[in-house]
């Protein structure tokens, strides 16, 4: 038999964090069922989710698994058992953050022991491990890195590190423009990520951050979860101005729907997909900010005050502070008696994809997290941009002056865990624009063209579909 008639062995090394778990096994999932091997690379507390996640996979006959390192969480300090950022986030006053990056980074030893046993032709690693290009180096493996984000991000992030344009300003809320960056975006100082700021003291992330720079360059390429009709500016801009070798793949979770008969497991978990049945076509607002973002309670407040008065109903999912003990201290007296039949607080775990793809969801008001502005294209719904850290000011960017099919909140601070204060006459402003204004036909237009943009990009023949088999058949060569 050929090489290249050998079946593949890829790794899959996700970033231990809830949204860049997600996407990283639907790609193993995507890989599995096209007939490659895969092995999902985590820790013990995050393998027992993960087995659930993949076992329809498996049942299917598809070649996929998991291998578990040990998470050195005593040896870095954290709490035993503390092996996801999100227990980190949930717990901010403890200052685990750095202890956690830290505990990453001493991986590496098992990661290359697991390398060298099971030699895979290719190792995905998430871009929060900048040593597992140098890891997968010593075995002569290609290394290719997951970054979670758009080509939007990546250019503009890449354009703000090279040319410095937030220095040229004379204040923090004096706009600039991203230099070389096609479409005159404009930022300010203090909507940039702390860590791409060349002119604050660096921080345990911010070394991290430069590491993966230089590890990236080094790497075989980039692995994008989107599709290039969505972009294709800043997916040219990408691989041919900034030079790098890049393949997009996505959405990875629209790919597995033949896989997964994902829509029958959740709908019979949740009674709100009922609850939405009764509504009306294109007229409830989903308002959800991730599993990392943290309002206080006043913010609360105002959500709800702009809930009400802007007379439509909808589904508001709630991740609170422990602190906040009762509803009573964060919902205006009564809310809830008089929103009754109108609209659902969700407390806890939602099922998103869903909601969004359900016909009586019209709009989405959304922190901009990667995953959630894939979800909401994909299902063709307009946005209300409520960003809070990360790559997330990037996104808001692409989403409102871009791709068009939203507006922004009015978001002046990038922060690490918690959102930016928004009166609630703003919050009623964004949601009733997206919903009732006199831009809503052509953002409703341009939303639904793209959502069907997405689900082609996947099918055979499709953008994404093509990058798939080309980044397949090139390690495949390699091999």
């Amino acid at each position: 038999m050929g090489s290249l008639d050998q079946q593949l062995h890829i790794f899959f090394f996700p970033f231990m964090a809830h949204g860049h778990m997600i996407p990283t096994i639907d790609m193993a999932k995507l890989f599995a069922s096209r007939g490659v091997k895969t092995t999902i690379v985590t820790t013990t507390v995050n393998a027992h989710p993960i087995s659930k996640s993949i076992q329809t996979t498996k049942n299917l006959g598809f070649d996929i698994d998991i291998r578990v390192l040990r998470f050195p969480s005593v040896e870095a300090g954290l709490p035993e058992g503390c092996e996801n950022l999100d227990f980190v986030v949930s717990n901010p006053g403890k200052k685990l953050h750095d202890r956690f990056l830290l505990a990453t980074t001493m991986l590496q030893e098992q990661l290359e022991m697991l390398l060298f046993e099971c030699h895979p032709d290719c190792l995905v690693a998430d871009m929060f491990f900048p040593w597992a290009t140098d890891a997968a180096a010593k075995f002569g493996i290609p290394r290719l890195v997951f970054h979670g984000v758009s080509f939007f991000a990546l250019c503009a992030e890449e354009c703000v590190r090279l040319y410095e344009p937030y220095k040229s300003v004379s204040s923090d809320d004096e706009p600039f423009v991203i230099p070389n960056l096609p479409g005159e975006i404009r930022l300010t100082r203090k909507q940039l990520p702390e860590h791409s700021r060349q002119d604050l003291p660096e921080t345990a992330l911010s070394k991290l951050l430069k590491a993966w720079k230089e590890s990236e360059l080094k790497s075989f390429g980039v692995i994008v979860n989107n599709f290039y009709e969505l972009e294709p500016d800043y997916a040219d801009f990408y691989r041919k101005e900034l030079g790098r070798k890049a393949w997009h793949i996505g959405l990875v979770a629209l790919s597995n729907r033949a896989v997964e008969d994902k829509a029958k497991r959740e709908k019979e978990a949740h009674e709100c997909l009922k609850w939405l049945d009764s509504m009306k076509s294109d007229s409830v607002i989903y308002i959800c900010f991730g599993t990392v973002a943290n309002f206080t309670k006043s913010q609360l407040k105002e959500i709800a005050v702009a809930l009400e008065a802007s007379c439509h109903p909808f589904i508001w999912v709630v991740r609170r502070e422990k602190e906040i003990e009762s509803d009573e201290e964060w919902l205006p007296r009564g809310f809830e008696e008089r929103m009754e039949g109108k609209g659902l607080i969700i407390r806890g775990w939602a099922p998103q994809v869903l909601i969004l793809e359900h016909e009586a969801v019209g709009g989405f008001v959304t922190h901009c997290g990667w995953n959630s502005t894939l979800e909401g294209i994909s299902a063709g719904k307009r946005m209300v941009t409520w960003p809070v850290s990360a790559e997330q000011f990037y996104n808001e960017k692409l989403v409102t002056e871009v791709l068009k099919i939203g507006v922004s909140v009015g978001v002046k601070q990038w922060g690490k865990f918690h959102g930016d204060e928004i009166k609630s006459e703003d919050i009623e402003k964004g949601i009733r624009r997206i919903m009732e204004g006199e831009e809503v036909e052509a953002m409703r237009s341009r939303a639904r063209k793209l959502g069907k943009m997405a689900r082609e990009a996947v099918e055979n023949g499709g953008s994404s579909y093509s990058d798939f088999n080309a980044l397949v058949d090139l390690i495949k060569r390699r091999k």
